[in-house]
């Protein structure tokens, strides 16, 4: 069984990576990010909560944070194991993980912020059909336009200067450090994310000692 997290800042490519992670080898990628979103899309409680939270300009507590993996954790439907994507996000959710799971290993895929503010203002989502694209590496065939499902093309509502800014300030001020606590435990491995995606997944996999030719 495989337990990882995968950290980095936002536009790194670690979704994508651990999404290449969890089919080759039939992992369970566990976004937080991705169940938050499909709270609010469905209108749950939990999703009307987030929202009033977000609304009033705060960050969703710990204790919630918590409750969402440990929820998510108890339906072991991972049974070779799973990725955590977006948690620990700070070290008092680093504390609690280290305290109720054990974990392989740590990716971290690193890029310098300038990278990161060009990837992340080159991202655009259908608005009919959910499909990221990134104008920098997968541009639609037709300007604006899903390759898909013709929905039309549209910037997130977090994904300007101001909030990217304010998300970097976050990450290095609260996130970062998180990486020092699991680095005492000796359960990082440090990748370059600035390169192409399949390098990426190989440096991964090599560090991790998974075979690379699954997949």
């Amino acid at each position: 069984m495989h337990k990882y997290v995968i950290m980095g800042v936002q536009g790194c490519g670690k979704g994508t990576q651990a999404r290449r992670l969890c089919e080759s080898f039939d992992l369970v990628h566990i976004s937080v990010g991705d169940i938050f979103r499909w709270h609010v899309q469905n209108h749950t409680k939990l999703g009307a909560r987030v929202n009033r939270i977000v609304a009033s300009g705060d960050l969703v507590g710990d204790e919630v944070v918590e409750e969402i993996v440990r929820t998510r954790l108890e339906e072991h439907d991972w049974n070779y194991g799973f990725v955590i994507d977006g948690f620990p996000r700070n070290s008092v959710q680093a504390e609690f993980f280290l305290e109720s799971y054990d974990v392989d290993a740590v990716i971290h895929v690193n890029l310098p912020d300038d990278v990161v503010r060009a990837r992340v203002l080159s991202r655009r989502l259908c608005s009919q059909c959910g499909l990221d694209y990134n104008l920098i590496h997968h541009r639609p065939q037709v300007e604006d336009v899903c390759d898909v499902c013709g929905g039309r093309l549209v910037s997130r509502d977090d994904d300007t200067p101001e909030a990217l800014a304010d998300r970097l300030r976050i990450y290095h001020g609260k996130t970062a450090p998180v990486l020092d606590l699991f680095r005492g435990k000796e359960l990082v491995v440090d990748v370059d994310g600035n390169q192409d995606r399949d390098d990426v997944q190989r440096d991964i996999r090599e560090r991790l000692g998974l075979p690379l030719g699954v997949g």
